[in-house]
């Protein structure tokens, strides 16, 4: 009798450890991808780079991380990719735009995924989004911009550097003229200093980080700022400027990306062992010494929020109430 417990026992033992084996086994010599749904050289892509760089000597089995830049409609084409197209075991993970569970919850055109399904599995950290105006548009507070035409830059209809100044224009009286077709906040940036272009959505943590000079010599004014308050920014929160309660819950569906900040999902079907892996090989990633050291020098504050947390924001944007959504969608398609 002793000797058959013993044998159930380890009976019981060994699919546990089979399991945490078949981890390391599956991922070693396997390349891991990191798709990037917008162009080379903003926060989100060099966000996407930094973790591929740290998070594989994490992850049971070490395999390669490639990161990979696949745009189009505002990264969409990316995350769609991801939920019908790409390898679901475990090896396909994306850059989300932040907006995207606020774009499913509104029904917009173009979104082929169940963000719910998702399995989410990071973020450094929150983002302060802004909407900045460069030094020569002659416009550096909200009132000017309600009495001065603005030319802003964007990717496409269904990205926040679309929605975000149309939002303003909608219920705050700005009068952002805004230019659609630009791969990535890069181009944009490049699009201001060329002239195309006076102004552009950004968070303030991607300013810090790609253009630290702009700030230093006062090539951009940051007019609002919206999510979590910047300590080191002084400008008006675009909450607190909505004109009643309603507009309010409004503005806050359309800026809750802020809580995602700049997040990675994994490919909705991976196995549960492999997603409590990444997700494992995460945390770690965000505590180790050297990613940290490097997060400082690119200008991040590292301020991770875990994919569980993840997960329970995406749900409760996509449980809003249908009458905020409809409202919403106008800005958000």
């Amino acid at each position: 009798m002793r000797r058959m417990l013993a044998a159930l026992i380890v009976a019981a033992a060994l699919p546990a450890a089979a399991q945490a084996q078949s981890v390391a086994d599956f991922y070693r010599g396997k390349t891991v991808n990191v798709y990037i749904g917008v162009g080379v050289g903003g926060e989100y892509d060099i966000q996407a780079r930094l973790i591929a760089r740290h998070i594989a000597k994490h992850i049971p089995g070490n395999p390669s991380v490639v990161p990979q830049n696949m745009t189009g409609a505002g990264g969409l084409k990316m995350a769609n990719y991801l939920f019908q197209q790409a390898p679901q075991d475990g090896t396909s993970i994306g850059m989300m735009g932040n907006n995207f569970p606020s774009t499913q919850a509104v029904g917009a055109q173009g979104v082929q995924f169940d963000a719910n399904r998702f399995r989410w599995l990071g973020t450094i950290a929150p983002v302060v989004e802004t909407m900045t105006v460069w030094h020569t548009a002659g416009v550096t507070n909200v009132d000017q911009a309600r009495a001065k035409e603005v030319v802003a830059g964007a990717t496409g209809r269904g990205a926040i550097t679309y929605f975000y100044p149309a939002m303003m224009n909608s219920l705050l009286g700005t009068k952002f003229k805004i230019v659609t077709g630009y791969p990535g906040g890069n181009e944009i940036n490049l699009a201001m200093e060329r002239g195309e272009v006076q102004a552009r959505n950004n968070t303030w943590s991607s300013w810090k980080a790609t253009r630290p000079e702009w700030i230093k010599d006062k090539k951009i004014a940051v007019l609002v700022q919206a999510g979590p308050r910047a300590k080191d920014l002084d400008a008006p929160s675009v909450e607190d400027l909505a004109k009643n309660p309603d507009d309010r819950l409004l503005i806050e569906l359309i800026v809750s990306g802020t809580q995602l900040g700049r997040p990675l999902a994994i490919a909705p079907d991976a196995p549960a062992d492999r997603v409590a892996a990444l997700r494992a090989a995460f945390r770690a990633t965000m505590a180790d010494p050297e990613f940290r050291a490097e997060a400082a020098k690119l200008n991040f504050e590292v301020d991770p929020v875990d994919g569980e947390a993840l997960q329970k924001v995406v749900a409760k944007v996509l449980a809003t109430p249908k009458a905020i959504a409809e409202r919403a969608k106008e800005f958000l398609e």
